[in-house]
């Protein structure tokens, strides 16, 4: 097997059924890969994995690629779809009654940033009045209704509305992104 240089041509050979030309590609951009994952998981051996599931899925898919775009912008997007692949699989669901329980030293392994804005919410709803807080979580993560909450709390539906939709405003506000908050 010659050596090639041009990326278009070692491409187009691959799509041909001469596979052992991905090999040239592979190490063309497999640090890049793994440095992108890596910085997503801060876990060497997960960053391994899906870089390695990355190179898998280019190659199986190497005929899908269009000559006239660019293949790292390509392999760059299989490498994303992996990691969010990879945090949907990992995805820990927490029990609503123990959200009080989040650990301060959260797992920077799982999501930094979903880390970081689980801290600041949590920090901001510790701020929000007993009854805004009760609201949120019977909204949010209980998903019921206004009608329920209003019975729970013995308030009037429209006071848990207008509580909910002030508590939101404000955690939008001091938040940059909340979690499965909405209006």
């Amino acid at each position: 097997m010659r050596q090639l240089d041009n990326e278009k041509e070692i491409i187009a050979h691959c799509q041909n059924g001469e596979t052992a030309f991905f090999g040239a590609l592979y190490d063309r951009y497999v640090r890049t890969i793994y440095s992108f994952i890596y910085y997503k998981t801060f876990h060497k051996e997960t960053a391994e994995d899906l870089t390695s599931e990355t190179f898998f899925k280019a190659l199986n898919h190497i005929k899908a690629v269009d000559p006239n775009r660019s293949f790292q912008s390509w392999l760059y997007k299989i490498a994303q779809n992996c990691v969010i692949d990879h945090f949907r699989r990992e995805r820990k669901t927490e029990n609503v009654d123990d959200v009080w329980d989040i650990a301060d030293n959260t797992n920077l392994e799982i999501d930094a940033n979903v880390s970081l804005q689980i801290s600041a919410l949590r920090k901001e709803l510790g701020q929000l009045s007993h009854l805004q807080r009760d609201i949120i979580i019977m909204r949010v993560w209980q998903e019921l209704s206004y009608r329920e909450i209003a019975e729970i709390v013995g308030k009037s539906e429209a006071s848990c509305k207008m509580n909910y939709s002030r508590a939101v405003k404000h955690l939008k506000k001091v938040v940059p992104i909340t979690i499965g908050i909405t209006d």
